[in-house]
Order: C-alpha cells, then sequence, then structure tokens
C-alpha cells in the first residue's frame, strides 16, 4: 500500500491533480461552506492550488453590482472563500475575449473583462460560453493533496466543457449518482 507523507504527497497527486481537474466535496452535509461542492481546479503547482465552485449561484446578478448596473442580469457565481471583494471568470471564447490563460479543453481563466461584459451586452456570448464568480478557493502547499488523502474530496473525470453545459444546481448530485462514469 503506498503511504502518502509530506515528502512525497506532491509528486505522488501531481499525477492525479492538474488545472482543470474536477474536485467533489465528499465531507459529511451541512458540514461547512464546501458541502456539496463541485470545484474546478484553475491552478496547480508547488505554491498550492486554486479553484472555483463552479455549482453555486450566487444569489444577486452582475447587473446588482454597482459597477456593472448598465450590465446585463448575468448569474453570477460564488467561486470561494477567499477575495469574496472580486470577480473572476472562465470562458470557451479566446476569439472574442483577449488575454485569457489556457486551463484545459477549451476553457481559459480571466482575460479582458471589459470585452466579456461588452459581448455579454450585445448577446454575442452566452452562459454556454463564460462563468463569472464572486471570490475563489485557494490552498496552501500540499494542502489539496492532504483534504484529498483524508477523504474530503474526490477527483471526478468530467470533461471541463460540461462545466458550462450542465445546470448548476444539480452538477454535484449529477456526479454524485454517476461516480462510475465520471
Amino acid at each position: 500500500m503506498f503511504k502518502i507523507t509530506a515528502s512525497n504527497i506532491f509528486l505522488y497527486m501531481e499525477q492525479k491533480i492538474s488545472a482543470g481537474t474536477v474536485l467533489l466535496s465528499a465531507g459529511i452535509p451541512g458540514e461547512c461552506f464546501f458541502d456539496q461542492s463541485v470545484i474546478l481546479v484553475a491552478e496547480y503547482d508547488q505554491k498550492g492550488a486554486l479553484g472555483f465552485v463552479i455549482n453555486r449561484q450566487f444569489p444577486r446578478a452582475l447587473n446588482e453590482l454597482v459597477e456593472f448596473a448598465e450590465g446585463p442580469a448575468f448569474p453570477l457565481y460564488e467561486g470561494g472563500p477567499v477575495a469574496q471583494e472580486g470577480l473572476f471568470f472562465l470562458h470557451r471564447r479566446p476569439d472574442l475575449i483577449e488575454g485569457g490563460t489556457p486551463l484545459a479543453d477549451g476553457v481559459f481563466m480571466a482575460g479582458n473583462f471589459k470585452q466579456a461584459v461588452e459581448h455579454l451586452k450585445h448577446n454575442r456570448i452566452s452562459a454556454a460560453d463564460i462563468k463569472i464568480f464572486i471570490g475563489y478557493c485557494g490552498w496552501d502547499p500540499l494542502q489539496l493533496e492532504e483534504e484529498i488523502a483524508e477523504g474530503s474530496w474526490l477527483i471526478a473525470q468530467l470533461p471541463v466543457e460540461k462545466i458550462f453545459a450542465h445546470p448548476a444546481v444539480s452538477l454535484w448530485d449529477e456526479i454524485s449518482a454517476n461516480k462510475d462514469r465520471y
């Protein structure tokens, strides 16, 4: 049996976690912020990990934020408990949004947010193309690996493009019910 220790955990988990990895919370329901969360890992390296909760819609829309009052009533998502004063986004339209960082399978992180909002206003992009988050999830080096090793997270083999196509609120249930498939 492979024993995970502080000295080898990163090398072991590096084979399983990367940008584009989807995590499924496996904790006790009602236990914490991450109850029934599906997280897309956006950055992963020896400095730690960064991801977004992709299945929890925020109670307000983009146009309800003061600086975007003239924008569309576009859904926002609770990306995580870190930096909740900031907006972050993932998209699939590098042809319309400049400066994004390739994540995985045609999904990009960030880019020119002014362009994204302009394209939303003119219906050139939709919820099938972009997800906007308030806050993000962050892990220090080895923290995510330790949480996976203790059973708090399961790694799901979900195609990244499904995060844009699947109804967000039922994504955790869908993956949980079909663990063998994902």
